[in-house]
């Protein structure tokens, strides 16, 4: 069985045979570092608050936006993550584990007080991570049998068969999805399979997504995000976002009370290859659509309100001047493929796309240049819906 483009782990596999502080905004970048606590308030769907880390009103400050009273700014921020869970992503699932609670706190801190909420959902870039495992089982035993002294010689189904079988967790004939699992866009909350977390979140709220009043937040937001590295399909990081805010039916229950009309939506995509669409040379395809059409389907989601949306996106930079980036090898993993068509898509949004090399030796930086973009676009925020 040959396969055109494979996943980088089923790739390294097949190498070695079947032998084995700003001003004049309602934010404070400075506040990206943790503090001891955070604040935090209830809303209908949020758990009883821990201690407050901000003294200060920021409705108080000249030129803030936010009034909980008003019509105009934000009380509420509703951040998606969406992660590759491919072979190369170890590295870049660690940065972003250590860099997002700091982020996070930074912009609860100066939300309202007693009003401001967050909720935080993960999603990966597959389904199901072990997707593609039992039809590599049943092909590479078949090979087997056929074979004169039951070696693997049968090149991929073998590769995926142990990136399945002997580096995940999954049983042939056995292993099946736990609820939303294998629903592509649904938030996560037990990641499973190599580098993963490969444990239950259990997230304060009971739903598929972490709200304000996490009593560690760190913790939780560590527990999704390791969503590991053992994808057994192509990735499709763009449809998955889609879905995550405008999928209907199985989806859609899944991830229910995530997305908030009275909410700025803040969008992170962080992969090591770009999403090249239903034609890429991959083992089904990227993502369906084009950068415009993810673009307007976030707007759609947001009733129409595109100045409510931050996109966000750490991807591969060597097609760009200045880029950090080396080419992507799918033996090391090191590097990372140029994105052109998810930096096109946050380009879509203006001041308000946002996007940093995935190969950056921390995304601190990156998410602490956000703050004051999502500031004023909470000071700016009219609900719509």
């Amino acid at each position: 069985m040959t396969c055109p483009r494979l996943t980088h782990t089923a790739l390294a596999l097949l190498s070695l045979g079947c032998t084995q502080d700003r001003d004049g905004g309602a934010f404070d970048t400075d506040a990206v570092t943790p503090p001891g606590t955070s604040a935090a308030s209830t809303g209908t769907d949020e758990v009883e608050p821990a201690s407050s880390s901000s003294s200060t009103d920021p409705t108080e400050s000249p030129g803030s936006g936010i009034d909980p009273d008003g019509e105009v700014g934000c009380d509420a921020v509703d951040f998606l993550f969406v992660i590759d869970n491919s072979g190369s992503m170890a590295d870049e699932q660690q940065q972003l584990v250590e860099s997002v609670p700091g982020f996070v706190a930074a912009i609860e801190a100066r939300l309202p007080p007693g009003t401001g909420t967050y909720h935080i959902m993960v999603t990966d870039s597959d389904p199901w991570v072990y997707g593609g495992c039992e039809d590599a089982c049943t092909e590479s035993a078949a090979c087997e049998m056929a074979s004169t002294d039951g070696s693997c010689d049968c090149g991929y189904p073998c590769a995926l068969r142990s990136l399945c079988t002997d580096i995940g967790d999954y049983v042939c004939g056995q292993t099946a999805p736990m609820e939303c699992e294998d629903i592509l866009g649904a938030g996560i909350t037990h990641p499973r399979g190599r580098d993963a977390s490969n444990t239950e979140c259990d997230f304060a709220s009971g739903r598929r997504f972490i709200a304000s009043g996490e009593p560690d937040l760190a913790s939780a937001f560590d527990c999704a995000a390791r969503v590991g590295t053992n994808s057994s399909l192509g990735e499709k990081p763009m449809e998955s976002m889609i879905q995550a805010l405008t999928g209907e039916g199985d989806v859609a229950a899944c991830n229910e009370g995530f997305l908030r009309d009275d909410a700025v939506l803040v969008v992170v995509v962080i992969t090591d290859e770009d999403d090249n669409g239903p034609n890429a040379d991959d083992l089904e395809g990227d993502s369906m659509g084009n950068p415009q059409a993810w673009r307007d389907a976030l707007v759609a989601a947001k009733n129409g309100n595109e100045d409510a949306i931050i996109a966000m996106a750490l991807i591969g930079d060597a097609d760009v001047p200045g880029g950090i980036c080396q080419p992507l090898d799918p033996m090391t993993f090191e590097g990372a493929e140029p994105a052109p068509r998810i930096r096109e898509f946050a380009a879509l949004f203006g001041p308000q796309g946002i996007v940093g090399s995935v190969c950056a030796d921390s995304y601190v930086e990156f998410f602490e240049s956000a703050v004051e973009t999502i500031g004023t676009a909470c000071d700016d925020f009219v609900p719509v819906g």
